[in-house]
């Protein structure tokens, strides 16, 4: 399997999100569970996230994300996903 990083930009107010992220954590954590997320969080000084998966694919992730709850409800202005090859850490080949 590969590992792919994810990153969103959001497209709607902290008061939208905040209304609709209990909602998206369950949905993450069980992607935590089937340990197709590996971590994500939101950044620090933009209104976003970045999210590291393992899946077979490109298309898989995004099939996966389309469900996300912060996706059907129209806030993620746009996503990136790009697979990625971590040399060193928990998910590294070193």
């Amino acid at each position: 399997m590969a590992i792919f990083a994810v990153t969103y930009a959001y497209s709607a107010s902290e008061v939208e999100l905040a209304e609709i992220r209990p909602t998206h954590r369950e949905f993450l954590t069980k992607l935590l569970e089937q340990q197709t997320l590996l971590a994500s969080g939101p950044m620090v000084d933009r209104p976003g996230a970045l999210l590291i998966m393992r899946a077979e694919s490109v298309e898989e992730v995004a099939e996966l994300l389309d469900q996300d709850p912060f996706d059907i409800a129209g806030f993620i202005g746009e996503r990136t996903i790009a697979e990625w090859n971590p040399i060193f850490g928990p998910w590294g080949a070193a």
